[in-house]
Parts: structure tokens; sequence; C-alpha cells
């Protein structure tokens, strides 16, 4: 159900509203738990539930009626309705946004100051909970509910970051804010291809065949950005570029890609999440530690989902010892700067590699870097391909910037591919028509 985003948002409940469904949902709750077991189909447990809130919401009406209290008119009890249904298998205050498709991002600064947007649209909305405790405990039950790995929020482990049952990435603080703080990135395009793209206008139809030419002929491809520029969306779309006969391994601190759900694409997926330490402080692994454990897996290729510290050593690796093809994602402002942040990273990790042994890691391993932008008007786009060609005798990275930015911060012809490269895009199915008309657009081959 789409409410849209002018109309109302939140869950709409009055305080006393909010009240009847707190007392309603432990109700239902342990009358649920009393009828159904652990091998209760999920829809027939939904069935009952269904069943036992009518029931629940009938003798609240006798009762209001026998003792003169205020009755729900239609519209109230089918509020009160959902929102136990919510409570007990959704999202809680939360699942009347998400299920609203006008909607991409949700940010809660406690249960009542809530604000939804849409591109540039920005709008506050009801609020998601009673109260703030009624928040932390609905996101203590999303945390239990989400992935096979259950993950604590309190004040031992005061950030919460899960994945929702539809691929939305959650993100919440407890006792470092005043108040409970969330944050709830939609991903709106989890089967998504570089021709679904080219057409949403991220960009053109040229840079999509060169993109899907670079997959194909196994070239290892970062794509950079900023926060919410559609890096792990153009992620996807390149993914979908590799044919179903190879064997993926997927890492991620928090699962997103969802490669592994798309059985006709890659039927052959293993996707690893990092895990938390326990309450004792033991059980934590690493994205470094995941991608290790995938080298040993017979990876056609590696592909991590956000390189952020300690993992980008190992995973230079596999992108330089066999998992050719390997894709990942990283923040930066502009596709030099990725350099920078390799750089960074690697001398922060275990090996603490300096610059010039990480610029040689990065050229023997990284060949191509896909900068992405978000324009004044919510746009997603392409601004820059950077391909990395060597290393210089300063130790320094060289590179070709193939498309740069132009005027409307869209990615327009540059510098253009080394020999070598576009030999192995046309060998990988390209058309060199596509070559040609960059070559006139401002490409010197």
């Amino acid at each position: 159900m789409s409410i849209g985003l002018s109309a109302r948002h939140g869950d709409g409940l009055s305080e006393a509203e909010h009240d009847l469904v707190r007392r309603l949902r432990a109700a239902v709750g342990a009358r649920l738990a009393a009828r159904v077991g652990d091998d209760t189909l999920l829809e027939e447990r939904q069935k009952i539930a269904q069943g036992l809130i009518d029931a629940a919401l009938v003798e609240h009406t006798r009762q209001a009626l026998a003792g003169g209290g205020q009755v729900l008119d239609n519209l109230a009890e089918q509020r009160v309705a959902r929102a136990v249904f919510d409570g007990l298998f959704g999202l809680g205050g939360f699942q009347v946004l998400l299920d609203d498709p006008e909607v991409e991002n949700i940010i809660a600064n406690g249960c009542d100051q809530v604000f939804v947007r849409s591109g540039r649209a920005r709008k506050q909305v009801g609020p998601v909970a009673g109260s703030d405790e009624e928040l932390v405990e609905l996101l203590r039950t999303i945390a239990a509910r989400a992935g096979a790995e259950e993950r604590r929020f309190d004040r031992g482990n005061p950030q919460l970051n899960v994945q929702l049952p539809d691929g939305s990435r959650l993100f919440a603080v407890m006792s470092v804010s005043k108040r409970p703080s969330v944050t709830i990135r939609r991903h709106r395009f989890m089967d998504v291809s570089l021709a679904r793209l080219s057409q949403m206008g991220m960009f053109d139809e040229d840079i999509a065949a060169q993109l899907a030419a670079l997959v194909q002929a196994r070239f290892n491809i970062l794509i950079a950005g900023g926060t919410d520029t559609g890096k792990t969306t153009v992620l996807r779309a390149l993914a979908k570029s590799i044919g179903p006969e190879e064997r993926l391994v997927t890492i991620e601190d928090t699962f997103e890609l969802g490669l592994d759900q798309d059985v006709d694409a890659h039927p052959d997926v293993v996707a690893m999440q990092a895990r938390e330490a326990n309450i004792e402080g033991h059980g934590r692994v690493s994205q470094a530690e995941l991608v290790r454990m995938g080298l040993r897996m017979s990876p056609d290729r590696v592909i991590v989902g956000e390189v952020r510290g300690e993992e980008v050593i190992p995973m230079l690796n596999a992108m330089s010892q066999g998992a050719d093809g390997s894709l990942g994602t990283i923040h930066a402002s502009n596709s030099r700067q990725v350099f920078n942040r390799l750089a960074a990273y690697a001398i922060q990790a275990p090996e603490r590699l300096d610059r010039a042994a990480t610029n040689l890691m990065v050229s023997s391993a990284v060949h191509v870097i896909v900068q992405l932008a978000k324009l004044r008007d919510g746009t997603r786009v392409v601004s820059s391909i950077r391909e990395i060609t060597g290393i210089n005798e300063r130790d320094e990275i060289t590179s070709n910037e193939v498309y740069k930015p132009g005027p409307d911060g869209r990615a327009v012809p540059a510098t253009g591919w080394q020999v070598e490269t576009a030999n192995a895009l046309i060998d990988a199915g390209l058309d060199e028509a596509v070559l040609t008309r960059a070559s006139r657009a401002g490409w010197s081959l």
C-alpha cells in the first residue's frame, strides 16, 4: 500500500491508541506463543495472529460498551490492528513507511522526530513509537529477527547495523546520543542491470556497454562515491553481467547485496557477514578474516560490499592472486582520492604497509575505478571512470581518467583506454563502434 509523501505518515496513532497497541500486542503475543510451535510456518502464524487480533479488538469494544468507555471507529480500529500485527511480525511504526515505494530514507531522532526523504524532498512525519523506551525495544526485536546472527543493542553495544527483510539497511545508536537515533536506507533496486540504470539516466548506453565488457573481461573494479550515491546498486548491476557458471564469494559488514537471493543469475554464491563479539568479548569475525576465508573457497570472484579498513590488504591480495574480476565499493569524493583512501586503510591495518608498498599492491590489483556522484536534484550518476596504468619511478600510481565529470557532473569522454584495455573489451564482446563514438567525442585512442 502506498500512501504517498503528501499523505499522513508514521503509524498515525494517538497516545491512547499507542497504549492500547502495547496492551494488545502483549496479550496477542502471549496467546500466539501458546497456539503455535517452532515448526509452524510463518503464513500460518500470521493467519492465527490476525484472528487473535480481531478477537482482541472485539473484546475491547465489548468492554468499552459495558463500561461506558470510548469505542474505536473503523479507521482507528484498522490502525490499531495494523500496529499490533506490525509489532508482532513487521517493524512496528516503521513498517508503514517502508511499505511506501516513494520513501528512500527514514531518519528518526527519537520516537517522534521522524523524517522521510525522497530525492530532494524531505518531510517530517508522525511518531514511530509511543516513547523512546518503546523505540529501543522495537529495535532490539528487529535485531533479534534480522539475519542468521542476532545482534545486540544495549549500553554495552550501543550501535545496531542490520539488513531488514526488504533489503533496506538500518543503523541505530543509543546511549551515545541524547535520544535513540535510527537511519534506514532503502534499497529499491535489488534486481537491477546496467541497462536499467542507463534507462534511469545514471549513465549512457555506451558507458553501460563498457562497464559490462569490463566485468566480462575480468577487470578488477572499485565503485567509489559518497554516502547515498548508489554504490551498492551499481555493484549489483555490475554483478548481473557475471555468468551463472561462476562461483562468487561476497563479504559484507551487513548483508545488503543479496546476490545469493537471485538463484537464476547466481546459483553458486557464498554470502558472508562480519560478526560482532559476544557479551564476553569473544567470537568477533572481521571482514578481513572473511576475505581470507573466502580465498579458500575456490571463488571465481570475490566481492567486498564496502572496503573501509583492514580488509583492504587481503582484498588487494585476492584481486592480484587469481580472483580476477573481483568487485568492491569504497567511500571517496573523486576517483583520484581512492588512492589516498586505500593508503590510509593499509597503514592502519595490522600489516602497517607504507605508501610505496600500498601503491605497488594497488597498481597490480585494481584496474578500474568507477566514481559516482549525486547531483543537486538528487540524481545519481557516474561522474568519472579511471583506469590504473601502473606505477612510476617515484612509487606513485599512474592512471588515465577515461571519463571525467562534465559541466553538469555527468561523465564525458576524456583520455581514453589503453590500447591493451580497449582490445580486451572488444574481445569480451564490446562493439567497436562504442569506442569510435567516444573517440570522436574527445578520446585520443
